[in-house]
């Protein structure tokens, strides 16, 4: 099976010669780096283009990716993997590495379900950056329906998060959480509110990422994804995060009364 791109066209270009183009401009001088798993955001590459290719420049050189993001239309179970086929982009198709999805599947909480992945933006937008920056590789997709701040939906992505790393023990492969951060919020309620949060992402404090996010009424739509990418960060031994990028839809549109923001993150 094929899963056709959904959103070329309106979240980047449609064309091969002008995507290559434009991603181009956003690698820029991006610098390379040693991360293993990072948080990347998933707007329209206008607004968070710059911010993703950051982030994707600074995972280090592999051929295989897990990329977990939320599922926005809520279709499906809770925890969706697609475990076969491939993912078109105008830059060319990407397949699903199987044996690997088959392995993270063993994970009680994850089930296999396509259809969650059918119209879900949040890791298509992260393969042409893949693609223009890594060539050839193969991908497992990981859907997360969000759906509160309690201990059980925790312990669900800390249980997810650690599989993983159990599952990529001695192995070469890059993690990406597909999130964007403050969603229509005056730039410096925004700032205030994702400092908090992120300040638990970079200290790898699941529990406090989640409490913080209650307690300040945040709107980071891939909070799940993160959370798993932090318990499987910790389960790895990982030792440092940090902030590599933030900016919001501000920068681009000069509107800064009303702003999605976005954050990329790094951990090695």
């Amino acid at each position: 099976m094929t899963r056709r791109a959904v959103v070329a066209g309106t979240f980047y270009p449609l064309s091969a010669d002008s995507l290559k183009h434009s991603l181009a401009k956003l690698f820029g001088e991006a610098s390379k780096s040693d991360c293993v798993c990072v948080v990347s955001p998933h707007a329209g590459y206008e607004y968070s283009g710059r911010t993703a290719a950051l982030a994707i420049a600074s995972l280090k050189q592999t051929k295989t990716f897990i990329i977990i993001g939320p599922n926005h239309n809520l279709i499906g179970p809770d925890f969706s993997v697609m475990s076969s086929g491939k993912w078109q982009t105008p830059l060319g198709e990407v397949e699903i590495d199987s044996r690997l999805a088959k392995e993270l599947e063993k994970c009680s909480v994850l089930e296999e379900d396509d259809l969650a992945h059918a119209r879900e933006h949040s890791i298509e937008v992260q393969l042409p950056f893949l693609q223009y920056r890594f060539k050839k590789f193969s991908f497992v997709p990981i859907s997360i329906s969000n759906t509160d701040y309690s201990d059980d939906f925790l312990g669900k992505c800390e249980m997810l998060g650690r599989h993983i790393a159990k599952t990529v023990k001695g192995k070469s492969v890059g993690m990406i959480a597909s999130s964007d951060f403050s969603h229509y919020l005056p730039a410096k309620i925004a700032d205030k509110k994702d400092s908090e949060a992120v300040e638990k992402v970079i200290s790898l404090d699941t529990k406090g990422f989640f409490v913080t996010l209650e307690r300040v009424d945040a709107s980071v739509c891939g909070y799940a994804p993160i959370a798993v990418v932090m318990s499987a960060a910790k389960a790895m031994g990982l030792k440092k995060a940090e902030v590599i990028n933030h900016t919001n839809s501000g920068d681009a549109t000069g509107d800064y009364s009303s702003v999605v923001s976005y954050y990329a993150i790094g951990f090695k």
